[in-house]
């Protein structure tokens, strides 16, 4: 027995799955004790879009710390902050057209979307929001009552509630117009759904299993939310600052969200933070009406500000749909031909492999256990863990992401051989 196993909590995850003593990371490739190297396709859940220690994101936090700044500051009024906001403003939020003011909201995008659902319930006097099937928010109750994976949901100890669900379109609901349906739950009188004050969406769904809203659906969810008074709020926790080959994911459909709520890599280093985003008109929080003793991580602020600096100073969103089309050329031609069952869904730099048309419970788990003997990280996602997750970092050289690509598409080809 180690001591892991001896001392930490049975709630463990992650180090189950990928079962090494890790010591160093550098880009997309981390190290164990034994010097065995691992290329990382799952990114700290997405938290490392700019890889493992990026260089010019470390010198900002060590040139930081050697200055002796100040290292927490509650929502202090300090250099870090004022140098995140000024950046952010003028290099992502000015060039996007978008007016947002921005909220501090602690250390985990949790934190985060919760703001955001007491805000709306705040902002529009309602307690009723909605969700979609699929969807991931978040662990705390609130957040939790808008996620639908039933382990996250069983783990909440009480009931969840003051969440509607409604269909995302994928799998058996794209067979029907899901705005429509949406539309006549409000409409009906009898729909049993109490009015909401704000609709709560991520544009791809994650851990949903790699679920991409086309662009029409997010235009006509923006115009339904405009039309019955509801707030729109875009879950961007996991597949914003560039993951999808735009800085924001709803940048693609041309909408701007009510509120935005961000975390992850908004950090630039894997540090925690998290943010919301929201319109000027809804800033009615009162002071300290919702706060936190550490949301306002300073390593946070110098991190995240030096990646704004990456991101607007250098080609890194265009390298993105370069890669992206790198990876569906090799997914088309190298792994859809292994068998017809095997589907594809992804944009940007966040793919899904799904297995599920097999009906072979623990196939996808089997093949991403093989993946990790051969020396890549890789995660599950979707319905019964059926889709391979693919999320390297958005820095990634193209020989290490093709790398990782020859290792998913060995790794599958042995397992369907013993199916």
């Amino acid at each position: 027995m180690t001591i892991i196993e001896q001392y930490e909590s049975e709630v463990r995850s992650y180090c189950r799955r990928f079962p090494a003593v890790f010591t160093k990371a550098k880009g997309a490739v981390m190290t164990d004790e034994n010097g065995h190297r691992y290329i990382d396709f799952f990114d700290g859940a997405g938290a490392l879009n700019y890889g493992h220690n990026h260089p010019k994101i470390n010198r900002a936090l060590i040139d930081y710390i050697e200055s002796d700044g100040i290292m927490h500051g509650l929502d202090l009024t300090t250099e870090a902050k004022k140098d995140f906001i000024d950046a952010f403003e003028n290099k992502i939020l000015k060039p996007r057209g978008l007016d947002y003011k921005l909220m501090f909201c602690g250390a985990t995008g949790t934190n985060s979307v919760e703001a955001a659902l007491k805000l709306a319930r705040k902002v529009k006097k309602r307690q009723n929001i909605l969700a979609f099937s699929g969807a991931f928010h978040g662990m705390s109750l609130g957040s939790l009552a808008a996620t639908t994976e039933a382990k996250a949901r069983h783990g909440a100890g009480v009931p969840l509630g003051n969440v509607s669900f409604m269909p995302f379109p994928f799998g058996f609901n794209e067979s029907f117009d899901t705005i429509a349906y949406i539309e006549n739950v409000l409409n009906d009188d009898h729909s049993g759904v109490d009015y909401p004050a704000a609709v709560i969406v991520e544009t791809v769904q994650a851990e949903g299993g790699i679920c991409v809203a086309d662009i029409e659906w997010l235009k006509r969810l923006r115009d339904l939310c405009d039309r019955h008074d509801m707030l729109l709020i875009c879950d961007d926790i996991q597949v914003g600052c560039g993951r999808t080959g735009n800085f924001f994911s709803f940048e693609r459909a041309g909408i701007v969200p009510d509120m935005v709520t961000l975390s992850k890599s908004i950090s630039g280093s894997g540090l925690p933070m998290a943010m919301l985003l929201l319109k000027p008109e809804i800033d009615v929080f009162l002071p300290a009406e919702h706060n936190g003793t550490f949301r306002g991580n300073q390593l946070g602020f110098v991190g995240a500000k030096a990646a704004v600096d990456l991101v607007s100073d250098t080609d890194l969103l265009n390298e993105v749909r370069r890669k992206e089309a790198m990876v569906n050329d090799y997914i088309d031609n190298k792994i859809l031909p292994m068998d017809e069952r095997v589907s594809h869904r992804g944009i940007g730099l966040i793919h899904g492999i799904d297995l599920s048309a097999f009906g072979i419970d623990g196939l996808a788990d089997s093949v991403a256990k093989r993946c990790f003997e051969k020396g890549l990280i890789i995660e599950l996602a979707g319905r019964k863990d059926s889709v391979i997750k693919l999320l390297p970092p958005l820095i990634i050289p193209d020989d290490e992401l093709l790398q990782g690509l020859d290792i998913i598409a060995a790794s599958l080809a042995e397992k369907l051989a013993e199916i």
